[in-house]
This record gives C-alpha cells, sequence and structure tokens, in this order.
C-alpha cells in the first residue's frame, strides 16, 4: 500500500538534487586538484576556503534539518532542507572556479 502522505515528485526532486550535487562536488574536487598542481589558475586562499566552508555548511544544514524536524515536516522535506546549503556551495563553487579558468 501506499503511503498517502509520501508525495512521489517530492522524492524524485530530492533524488536529483542529490545526483546533481554529486555531480558539481566532483568537478569541485577536480578543479581544486588541478589548481594545486599548477595544471589551472588557483587563488591562494582557495586551500583554506575548501577548509572553512565545510563546518559553515554542517552547521546551516543541521539548523536548516532541525527546523523542519520542530515544524513537523515529513523525512524527505527535512532531507531538502538539509541538502540545500550545501547544494548552494557545491553550486556556487563550481561556477566561480569554472569562470576562474
Amino acid at each position: 500500500m501506499i503511503n498517502p502522505t509520501f508525495d512521489i515528485a517530492s522524492g524524485m526532486r530530492l533524488w536529483t538534487d542529490f545526483i546533481r550535487m554529486g555531480a558539481e562536488a566532483q568537478l569541485v574536487m577536480g578543479m581544486r586538484m588541478a589548481g594545486m598542481m599548477g595544471m589551472l589558475p588557483h587563488h591562494s586562499a582557495e586551500n583554506m576556503r575548501m577548509v572553512t566552508e565545510k563546518g559553515d555548511a554542517a552547521r546551516e544544514s543541521i539548523s536548516a534539518a532541525l527546523t523542519q524536524v520542530a515544524r513537523g515536516a515529513r523525512p524527505d522535506q527535512v532531507m531538502a532542507a538539509a541538502l540545500k546549503p550545501y547544494g548552494r556551495r557545491t553550486r556556487a563553487n563550481a561556477s566561480r572556479l569554472y569562470r576562474a579558468c
């Protein structure tokens, strides 16, 4: 029996967000590694930025997830809220690093 509170479109949207963020994260890691090896232009602050942004994204993600839990949201909505800060950062990093090339 299908759970009437589960929205298939929300589940698919969450899945595609995971896929997009994973692809962007791989692109960002590859471009940063190429920058560290001298193959691409690399700003000196990039190494520090990639370390510090992890903590900021984790704090934002936990806060967004707990806010959704407190509101009584469905699990897929909680996951979507938790994923959003990471997705914003991977998208911004990918576009910034791509423009720097």
